[in-house]
């Protein structure tokens, strides 16, 4: 099959919807499939750094932020005619499937309608809850956003809210998949569409397989070692958790993976609270803060691996958590703040508050900080599923989206 897939980003930019497309697509050539992935081109010095790939089409497109990271292509009748030349050249395509939520969505859903193929939507993205948290005039926001819609892709959904949006977008779908239960659950809940199938993101199976040769020695002699990671934005509360690790006063070590707006902010914070590692060398009862920066995906396994716990901290937010499932697959527990990431994860996770609805109090977080380090203390961590390691592998995720692609197409 030769599958075609539309983003809103450039697949070599960062975002977890990029990894999983980069992902996806190796495993369905390994498959014996073809794969072209459609984005905007990128600029800066991110652009200059991806090497010429065939599977690539960048769409001429204009920079979205300051660092020229992140880029948008307007969908209309210039960018059908470029997709369209673009394509000529290639296999015949058999399934189009857009993994995008904004322009990537229209560009794809507009070559679709013109050549009477099959879509399949994976939605990564809660758009009413991140554009609530990360905008000052949300509803204005929403509002343009499904006028856009109408306008670039003709849908007659009605509404002007992040659900409506999404409801726009998988209309004449052949098939919608999201990364969760709960998201495709709240999905069919709001009326997106009447049956969302559940695919996770996975991992990638070698990289999967060398960490745990890492892993397999078992546990290092020390203090618990808590790790957080992601992008350090509001939303995913790393602030809350620096100030429930000081509250808690557990006796560990906590690294911070990643980057993003609030690393300042996050780094006098650890300085005003006395956590920096060198602040109090030698006393063996303060918990300590050390930000590791970005790391290379395959080392940040190996850290995960390492670790005691990972500790997740967003709510609301996330349409899977892909770090808990990471953690599991290694053999590594979690702290989870968001109730529908620990029902979706199953077991081998310390809950923040009572478990069933989200607290986003400090209190409640340095309390699970405290209950998670003691039972790592005592030798007894919480365990983990061990058949997420395997539903988790890209491969196993890859057959069942290959089943679906072959649905779809009648094939």
């Amino acid at each position: 099959m030769h599958v075609v897939m539309f983003g809103d980003q450039h697949v070599e930019t960062l975002g977890g919807a990029q990894v999983s497309m980069r992902l996806q697509r190796r495993f369905l050539e390994l498959a014996g499939h073809t794969v072209t992935i459609v984005s905007p081109k990128v600029h800066g010095p991110r652009g200059r750094s991806i090497a010429p790939d065939a599977s690539y089409l960048d769409i001429p497109s204009v920079p979205v932020a300051f660092d020229r990271e992140y880029s948008m292509s307007w969908p209309g009748r210039r960018t059908d005619r470029w997709v369209d030349a673009a394509l000529a050249g290639r296999p015949p395509v058999d399934v189009v499937h857009v993994q995008a939520d904004f322009w990537g969505a229209f560009i794809g859903l507009r070559c679709a309608r013109r050549h009477s193929l099959p879509v399949v939507i994976t939605m990564h993205n809660r758009v009413e809850v991140g554009i609530r948290a990360v905008t000052p005039f949300p509803g204005l926001v929403l509002r343009t956003l499904n006028a856009w819609q109408r306008r670039a892709i003709g849908s007659r959904a009605r509404g002007a809210d992040g659900w409506a949006y999404l409801a726009g977008l998988a209309e004449g779908a052949a098939a919608v998949t999201a990364p969760s239960a709960h998201f495709a659950q709240r999905l069919e809940d709001h009326g997106v569409h009447a049956r969302v199938e559940v695919s996770w993101n996975g991992i990638d199976d070698e990289l999967l397989d060398a960490a745990l040769i890492g892993a397999a020695a078992g546990r290092r002699p020390g203090r618990p070692r808590l790790v957080w990671l992601g992008r350090m934005s509001p939303e995913k509360r790393l602030l809350p958790f620096l100030e429930a690790v000081a509250d808690s006063g557990v006796s560990a070590d906590v690294e911070v993976i990643g980057g993003g707006g609030q690393l300042r902010a996050a780094q006098h914070l650890v300085a005003r609270r006395g956590l920096d590692p060198a602040a109090g060398v030698g006393d063996p009862h303060r918990p300590t803060v050390r930000f590791a920066g970005r790391l290379p995906y395959d080392e940040v396994l190996r850290h995960i691996a390492d670790a005691d716990a990972v500790v997740q901290t967003s709510i609301g937010f996330e349409t899977q958590g892909m770090t808990v499932f990471e953690a599991a697959s290694l053999g590594t527990p979690s702290v989870v703040s968001d109730p529908d990431i620990a029902a979706e994860l199953g077991s081998g996770y310390w809950t923040v508050g009572n478990g069933r609805v989200p607290d986003a109090s400090t209190a409640a977080l340095a309390a699970a900080l405290v209950h998670a380090t003691a039972d790592i203390e005592a030798g007894r961590p919480v365990p983990v599923d061990p058949t997420i390691r395997e539903r988790f592998r890209q491969s196993s995720r890859t057959a069942a989206m290959i089943d679906l692609y072959r649905r779809v197409a009648g094939s």
